[in-house]
């Protein structure tokens, strides 16, 4: 008995362990041997919430769409699993075997990173050779463009088909890129967070490109294409802000000239622009109390019921599958578990979830069907009852309960052998299966514990008993301390600081293994201005070089300390660009070392 107890404990102890979830972050490829010319998708899927994705090299490949993200969830029998997937639409322009190198990702303030995925490219259709991505940002023609006189001709813009929603609604939110001049090149800075939302990405097929059309904006007329469509589901009431869509692009803009053959035939200069759009804020409005049913469960939309049975005549023992179907448009992956009151004598198994939707710029619409495994154990006749579903309709603003059919079921009784829970013995009669199992009485000594050996009063049972309220305690005790600690959100982002540097240096030595030059100056130059941008509690659009000396001579730091970190800051700007005199080993001690100063003086 007292095995029993140790045994008991062990299990309470490690109960928690039973719900944890192994976090995986995989990539994969739709084919791992393509032609040249032939379209594949690179996928990268998390089963949780991650941020700070990474994505690997791809100039080597033509990107014809993408990044592509979609939030998926999944229950079955219970287990409820969230899956993230951020995909690309590829093609391959040279024949060769190719590695695609590791994304990351962090999630639970973890790093984590995919496998890298060998692929092989035969001869297909020929390529005609462009300046993919990475290519055209390399090339010494491309300059800086002038944001006053580009922004007119060149500007994404977000749109949404309503501003004002319920707690649940979907509405669809679009990117579009408005352009009056060529791009040569483009590529993503920046996807929005989209916090408060739950998100679903309108997925263009692999074999559509991006389809440009003439709009009238203003009173000027562009070129408008839809570079990314999301349909979004308020989580909570109240004002949510949308943040801007960021992207770079390589403009063609005409270039005066004096040759006279230019003149005649066109000049053109290749200019770099960065862009982003205007932010959104959505004005959510609460579900109404007035009128909500006692069933409802969050269903906002337009839907309809349906229920099947495979059979209404079987053999006690036998199988039947009752399945529910929920068709219609609206948050049909936010659905909660049904409440369905089965016969007593009916026994039941989790239902087993399947979700089949379409997202288009329309919405999300499409079905989800619960299946369940019922068993009944007796003969007799039943009734399944009808299934009551409540959902609010947003274009009605009133609560709807629609109901299923009811099923009669005949249950006869089954075979002999089933009816018999066990053998029975020359001198004994057969045990037929009543209301409930009768077995036969065990004789013997039965393993049952003695008066004098109890378990309630001892040590093992007050030190359980006691267990429930000082862990109640103590997780009191840690949200009041945590809420406090995180309510200041300028010393939030100063603690983080040197945590988020060190991520950046980090990245930059791996880069400095590689001998990718540009990569790593692009790892110290985000690292010291992120780390900047958090120490001194200043916004991107506010972080320039007179700013950050100012605010550093406030807080006390030495002038020669300063000085050196602005000769940093250039060295890392300029050797993205060109060769500069130290090596990338002395721009990374050097950067390090101003970081870790700037910390023990502030």
């Amino acid at each position: 008995m007292k095995t029993k107890y140790y045994i008991l404990a062990v299990l309470l102890f490690c109960a928690n362990c039973l719900f944890a979830q192994d976090i995986k972050f995989v990539a994969s490829v739709s084919k791992n041997e393509v032609g040249t010319g032939e379209q594949f998708e690179l996928t990268f899927s998390v089963n949780g919430n991650g941020d700070h994705f990474s994505p690997p090299n791809l100039s080597r490949f033509v990107v014809l769409s993408g990044p592509n993200q979609s939030t998926s969830m999944t229950s079955i029998n219970g287990n409820t699993t969230v899956s993230n997937s951020i995909s690309y639409v590829l093609m391959a322009a040279k024949e060769g075997d190719y590695i695609i190198g590791p994304a990351f990702v962090i999630v639970n303030g973890s790093r984590l990173a995919t496998n890298g995925i060998r692929l092989k490219v035969v001869k297909g259709q020929p390529v005609q050779q462009q300046n993919n991505q990475g290519q055209s940002t390399q090339d010494n023609s491309v300059m800086e463009g002038n944001t006053a006189d580009i922004s007119k001709s060149l500007f994404l813009r977000a749109a949404t088909n309503k501003t004002t929603v319920y707690q649940g609604e979907q509405l669809s939110l679009n990117y579009r890129l408005y352009t009056r001049v060529g791009i040569v090149d483009s590529r993503v800075d920046k996807l929005p967070d989209l916090n408060g939302f739950y998100n679903e990405d309108v997925k263009t097929p692999q074999q559509q490109r991006v389809q440009w059309r003439t709009e009238t904006y203003k009173g000027s007329k562009y070129n408008v294409a839809d570079v990314k469509q999301t349909i979004l589901f308020a989580e909570h009431s109240g004002n949510i802000k949308i943040d801007p869509f960021e992207m770079t692009f390589i403009a063609r803009l005409a270039a005066p000239s004096r040759d006279i053959m230019d003149q005649f035939f066109g000049d053109y200069k290749d200019v770099k622009y960065q862009a982003k759009s205007i932010p959104l804020v959505i004005h959510v409005k609460p579900l109404p109390e007035a009128g909500k049913p006692a069933g409802f469960a969050g269903a906002v939309g337009h839907f309809t019921i349906e229920t099947t049975v495979d059979k209404t005549e079987l053999k006690a023992n036998e199988s039947l599958n009752y399945q529910i179907k929920i068709s219609g448009s609206g948050n049909i992956k936010l659905l909660k578990a049904l409440t369905v009151n089965f016969p007593p004598d009916f026994e039941k198994y989790d239902p087993k979830v399947t979700d089949t939707v379409t997202e288009n710029e329309n919405g999300v619409t499409g079905s989800r069907i619960y299946n369940y495994l019922l068993i009944p154990r007796h003969q007799g006749n039943y009734t399944i009852d009808p299934v009551q579903f409540s959902y609010f309709n947003p274009v009605t603003q009133k609560y709807v309960s629609v109901s299923s059919k009811s099923f009669q079921v005949k249950v006869n009784k089954g075979l002999a052998e089933k009816n018999v829970t066990s053998l029975a013995a020359d001198n004994q009669r057969d045990v037929k299966l009543l209301a409930k199992d009768i077995r036969y009485i065990k004789t013997g000594r039965a393993d049952l514990s003695t008066a004098g050996d109890p378990f309630y009063g001892s040590v093992w049972y007050v030190l359980l008993l006691a267990a429930g309220p000082l862990l109640c305690v103590a997780a009191f005790v840690y949200r009041n301390w945590n809420r406090k600690n995180n309510s200041d959100v300028v010393k939030v982002k100063n603690r983080r600081a040197g945590k988020e540097a060190a991520k950046h240096l980090a990245n930059a030595e791996k880069q400095l293994a590689s001998k990718n030059t540009k990569e790593f100056y692009d790892a110290i130059f985000k690292g010291m201005y992120g780390y900047l941008s958090d120490k001194l509690n200043l916004s991107a659009a506010d972080l320039n070089k007179e700013t950050i000396a100012s605010n550093l001579k406030l807080r006390a730091v030495n002038d020669q300390l300063i000085s050196k970190l602005l000769d940093t800051l250039d060295l890392c700007e300029m050797g993205r660009y060109a060769p500069v005199t130290l090596s990338e080993q002395e721009v990374f001690e050097k950067a390090k070392s101003i970081i870790n100063e700037i910390e023990n003086e502030i």
